[in-house]
This record gives C-alpha cells, sequence and structure tokens, in this order.
C-alpha cells in the first residue's frame, strides 16, 4: 500500500496541472466577484464566476500596476493566465497576467473612472477655472520641441502677436516617461513667476499616443498649477482629462495660439479708431474754447473797458476813505482806553503813594508792617518820594 500525505498528494497534483501546456497560457471569461485589493502589497484576489461555476484567482503586483484601469465587482473581463495549486489550500486557482474588460477597452474604462474620480473631487468646477489673460506678455510651452504643435504655436504667436515671448519647455508627450516630464515641465513653467499663460499639448495622434494627458498625475499637477493652463492635445474631436481640468480647452495647438494670442492688426485698427475719436473730441474741446472766447472779447465790458476801469476806480476811493476814517476810529478808541487803564494802574502804583506824603519804612529790605518787627536800637531805612533816609528806633510804643 502506497500512503500519501496531503502534501504530497497536492505537490503531485500541482506538479501535474503546471505540466499541462494547455494549462499554463488560458484567456478565462467572467464576472467579478469578491474583489479585494491590498494597499500594501499590491496583490489583487478576486473570484471569477459565469452561471453555473466560479474559479479563485489572484493578479500580483507586477502584473496588476500595468491596468489601465480599476477592476470592480460585477464587472465582465477577459483574463490571461496560468492555472496552478496553492498546496497550503489545497485549491487550484488562475493566475493572472493581464487582464481585459469585456466588450469594453481598457483605456476607455480607465478614462471613464478618472474622469468620475477627478469630478467627483471638484476638479472640473467652473469657479476653479482661472481668467486667461487678454494680453499675455510671455507665453510658457510644454510640449514636444521636434513636432508641428510647437512650430504651429511659436508661427501663430509671430504671426498674431509678435510683442509675446515664448518659452518652450521641452517634453515627451508620448510613452511610458511622458506623465512623469509633463508634470516636471508644468512645475518649471510655474514657479518661473513671470509666465501669463500656459499651452499644454500635442499632435493628434491614437487613444494611446494621447494617454499620457489623461493620466491622474498629469491632471492634478494641471490642477494645481497657479498659472493659467490651455489644454490642446490631439485633434478637435480628441478629448482629455487634462482638458477638463485645464482652465481653457483648445482643439488643437494651433487653436490654443489663436485663442490666446490677439491679432495685433486688429488691435491696430482699434488704436486708429480711437485715435480719430481722440483727435474729433480735442478738436471739438479746442473749438469750444476759442468760441468762448471770441465771445469774451466781443463783450460790452471789453469793448468800453476804459469806463468800467473809471467806474471801479470812483468805488476804489470811497472803499480807500472808509477804511481811512475806520482805522483812525479805532485808533483813537483804543488810545482812550489805554490812558484810562494807565491812570488806573498810576493810582495803584507805591510812587504815587509816595508822593502824596507817605513813606516806607523797611528793615534789611523787608517793609516793616507792625511793630512786632522792630525793637530799640534797630537799624531801619525810610524810603521817600525823592530819598530815603537811615534811622535807628529809641523806642517801640505799642497801641493799645
Amino acid at each position: 500500500m502506497n500512503i500519501l500525505s496531503v502534501s504530497q498528494l497536492n505537490t503531485y497534483i500541482k506538479a501535474l496541472i503546471d505540466g499541462s501546456a494547455p494549462l499554463k497560457k488560458l484567456y478565462i471569461s467572467g464576472e467579478i466577484s469578491n474583489f479585494t485589493y491590498y494597499y500594501r502589497t499590491g496583490h489583487m484576489y478576486l473570484t471569477l464566476k459565469d452561471e453555473k461555476s466560479q474559479l479563485k484567482a489572484v493578479m500580483f503586483a507586477s502584473y496588476a500596476e500595468r491596468l489601465k484601469f480599476q477592476p470592480q465587482n460585477g464587472m465582465k473581463v477577459i483574463c490571461l493566465g496560468r492555472v496552478s495549486v496553492y498546496e497550503k489550500s489545497g485549491e487550484y486557482q488562475l493566475y493572472i497576467e493581464d487582464m481585459q474588460p469585456e466588450g469594453l477597452g481598457a483605456l476607455y474604462l480607465a478614462y471613464n473612472q478618472l474622469k468620475e474620480k477627478l469630478e467627483r473631487e471638484g476638479l472640473f468646477d467652473s469657479s476653479l477655472k482661472k481668467p486667461i489673460p487678454k494680453y499675455p506678455k510671455k507665453i510658457g510651452v510644454a510640449t514636444s520641441n521636434t513636432g508641428a504643435a510647437v512650430e504651429d504655436i511659436k508661427n501663430i504667436t509671430a504671426r498674431r502677436y509678435p510683442l509675446a515671448e515664448v518659452v518652450i519647455v521641452p517634453t515627451i508627450v508620448q510613452g511610458e516617461y511622458a506623465p512623469a516630464d509633463i508634470v516636471r515641465s508644468l512645475r518649471i513653467l510655474d514657479s518661473m513667476g513671470d509666465i501669463d499663460v500656459i499651452i499644454l499639448g500635442r499632435g493628434g495622434g491614437s487613444a494611446e499616443d494621447l494617454w499620457a494627458f489623461n493620466d491622474e498625475a498629469v491632471a492634478r499637477a494641471v490642477a494645481q498649477c497657479k498659472t493659467p493652463i490651455v489644454s490642446a492635445v490631439g485633434h478637435e474631436t480628441d478629448t482629455t482629462i487634462c482638458d477638463f481640468v485645464a482652465d481653457l480647452r483648445a482643439p488643437t495647438p494651433s487653436a490654443a495660439a489663436e485663442l490666446i494670442c490677439p491679432d495685433i492688426r486688429e488691435m491696430l485698427a482699434d488704436i486708429a479708431v480711437i485715435k480719430d475719436r481722440l483727435n474729433a473730441q480735442i478738436n471739438y474741446i479746442v473749438d469750444d474754447q476759442l468760441q468762448r472766447v471770441y465771445d469774451l472779447a466781443s463783450a460790452p465790458v471789453l469793448e468800453n473797458y476804459e469806463a468800467v476801469i473809471d467806474g471801479y476806480g470812483d468805488t476804489i476811493l470811497v472803499l480807500t476813505q472808509r477804511l481811512v476814517d475806520s482805522t483812525l476810529r479805532s485808533y483813537e478808541s483804543r488810545a482812550h482806553s489805554f490812558g484810562v487803564l494807565a491812570e488806573k494802574l498810576n493810582a495803584l502804583s507805591p510812587l504815587a503813594v509816595l508822593a502824596r506824603g507817605y513813606s516806607v519804612a523797611q528793615k534789611s529790605g523787608e517793609i516793616i508792617k507792625t511793630v512786632s518787627q522792630i525793637k530799640e536800637n534797630d537799624d531801619i531805612t525810610l524810603v521817600l518820594q525823592d530819598g530815603r533816609a537811615e534811622c535807628t528806633i529809641r523806642e517801640v510804643i505799642t497801641n493799645g
């Protein structure tokens, strides 16, 4: 009797299945259920099912990161992979290497998924759109420096608005490295500080050729730019995620240059019209002022100015005499008031008191007001109207 362990049996079955050529490369169609995505590892686990059966499947990170769409429960897909046994559980499962939506292209599905995601976040809101300057001084361009798009932009700018300077940052616009390079170019132009508007775009191509402009990192870089951005990708019928996020969408790179650059010929024509209007207005004002001068020159007051001057001369004489009379009256009134005040001041003066026969007694320079300030043999001074006398106290007598 040949007794096998569970592990040996599972290993044997795995070897049989792995050795089967038809099971090494299979295309399996089914509906996704029990979908689980582990963000840390990047692995995807799911079940494929139809009306009668189901099949467990796994897609490891190295393959999952290549998907251009996000698998979801209920989605019908076609998977390419191999069948093998997971020995630990003894279950066979499909190891998926590629996956495509059934009946719907992966690119189209990824496009719609990202569009719905960014729209929910509000990145397409019109309130976020920055105005495009009417007269840009410096135009930034993020595109390939070898394609027709950049030449069209340069030629149209030079023809329509040669006053503007075009700053071109050569950019990879197709392929695996395009999204990162587009983000880099946008950041360079946005950080310069003197760029008025940026054109982001490329010429036409297939959906795969234009796919870099549907990249989420590119879309977010466009939304984060402080400088207004015009998206000009592909032909008129092509629409990318960048078109929704940008501040303005142009059908083609040529149309972007047309939209951004005012036509200098139209500007010159407008200036000529404004110039004619200003000249007409100036001439009208000059003619009006000249007419006023002529009217004033022919006024009666200028024709008979001597009589007018004589009339004003008499008036001036009358006013002058009134001023003199008023000044004299004011002076006399003030002089009388001054005399009265002087007499009052003189009456209060100590000298006036002395002139009436009084004297002032002082001791050591202080006026003697009471007998308590002096005693016998004190020397005092009597101040009189015309001099002073030095005296000695013989006796002090107190009243009462």
